[in-house]
């Protein structure tokens, strides 16, 4: 089948090259001619485990291409993904649908009847119904619109799209629904379930899911908090309740909070959702606090740690929100580096992957080569994201490089015992009581 993407940012370029690799044609298009310039020289715009390689090799094929021009991106296309950014407006955490919107106003001009218009970025309950209005409002006729939400993990999204959970259509015409079958048909060897949806269901269904894994995730921060007063461990109290097949064990590791690009703006979209049709959420809207104030508590963690961070350096390893990706929004380093600063710590940091986009982030630090660097004359060395390269550190060789011996381990990476039998001292989280 023809498939155009309007988007290449994270969803738009994923889902287009697993398209592409189907064996559909697809054509990407956007409005960045730099980026476009790029992607068709090679060059990838974001870090994603495989991606590259995928691109060129259905460009190489002739099914992936890339073009500025939405006209000729959408000529003969039976589907048409709009996957541009909707990020949150500041002040009132609403999903921004300007960016929608515009791409449907132009998609309007240049779509035939019979096209089935796709919304594949995170939108709100509504928004197909809204798009349906435009069409109208512009004079197109005879084209279906859908729902067709992402559930892609950064780090892991061409095997999320390729082996997925279930694949979610919100649809109202035959019509589109059968053109979504044929589209994922290749997916039914893998025998991933596809849930036909009205489009507001499907719309809500993307939220849901996020704001409880965001809750999965609040939820163990708080027991974490609860072991380190009671001198229990949060390791092993998500092991003993993980392996009840009611609640599983994903998500349920302790940590410095949830960042990213979906679950703080998704939380923030379903509450705004909520509010707008006098719906109260509580359990949603105590998953925001909670996690908000995790966040900005741990700066005063590591102050706890040291008896004071004021003229001390302090090692940070990890800056991206997740390992196995490059991306430094709402990333709980963000906060913890600048409370640092504010009080008066030399901050280092060091990401495999992320160190070119933390520098346009965060101002008032340095930044190392590698782990070991970074660690050189430290009191301190804190854990932020758990890449794997920081698993496999020898900690002896990390403490004789420091001028202290102590190792925050804000994700829980080393086993405490080990680390101090390199001479550190561990603070972990939810590992029990902490020092005084």
């Amino acid at each position: 089948m023809r498939i155009a993407m309007i988007g290449t940012g994270y969803v738009g370029l994923v889902s287009g090259a697993c398209f592409a690799d189907f064996g559909h044609h697809v054509a990407c298009v956007d409005k960045d001619a730099g980026k476009i310039d790029g992607l068709n020289a090679g060059v990838m715009p974001i870090w994603e485990p495989g991606l590259e390689a995928l691109v060129k090799a259905n460009m190489e094929r002739g099914r992936l291409t890339f073009t500025t021009d939405l006209a000729a991106g959408v000529e003969g296309a039976e589907a048409v993904f709009i996957a541009v950014g909707t990020p949150a407006r500041r002040g009132d955490g609403h999903a921004d649908l300007t960016y929608v919107f515009d791409a449907v106003r132009e998609l309007a001009r240049a779509v035939p009847p019979g096209t089935v218009l796709v919304t594949k970025s995170t939108v709100p309950v509504g928004t197909g119904d809204r798009i349906a209005e435009i069409l109208a409002e512009e004079g197109a006729e005879g084209i279906s619109v859908a729902s067709n939400p992402e559930f892609l993990r950064e780090g892991a999204a061409i095997r999320d799209f390729k082996i997925p959970d279930r694949i979610v259509v919100g649809a109202e015409d035959e019509h589109a629904r059968e053109v979504l079958t044929e589209i994922y048909r290749p997916l039914f060897l893998n025998q991933a379930p596809i849930l036909f949806t009205g489009r507001r269901t499907a719309e809500l269904t993307k939220y849901a899911a996020n704001a409880f894994l965001a809750t999965k995730i609040s939820f163990i921060n708080e027991i974490a908090n609860l072991c380190e007063a009671v001198d229990a461990d949060v390791q092993d109290v998500a092991r003993g309740i993980g392996l009840d097949n009611r609640i599983g064990p994903k998500f349920l590791h302790a940590g410095p909070g949830y960042g990213g690009s979906c679950f703080p703006k998704d939380t923030l979209a379903l509450l705004r959702t909520a509010n707008e049709a006098g719906v109260e959420q509580q359990i949603v809207s105590t998953v925001v606090k909670v996690n908000d104030d995790r966040k900005g508590s741990m700066a005063e963690r590591v102050e706890r740690a040291l008896g004071g961070v004021e003229g001390r350096l302090i090692a940070v390893l990890g800056l991206a929100f997740k390992p196995n990706t490059d991306d430094m929004r709402e990333a709980p380093s963000i906060p913890l580096i600048q409370g640092l600063v504010e009080r008066g710590a030399e901050v280092r940091g060091f990401d495999p992957v992320a160190q070119h986009q933390a520098e346009g982030v965060l101002k008032g630090i340095t930044y190392a080569a590698d782990a070991y660097s970074a660690a050189d004359g430290a009191d301190a060395v804190v854990i932020v994201t758990e890449w794997d390269e920081f698993r496999a550190l020898d900690l002896e060789t990390l403490a004789a490089r420091m001028r202290g011996k102590t190792l925050i381990d804000l994700r829980n990476v080393w086993d405490p015992h080990e680390a101090e039998r390199a001479g550190l001292k561990y603070v972990g989280i939810g590992r029990g009581r902490l020092p005084a």
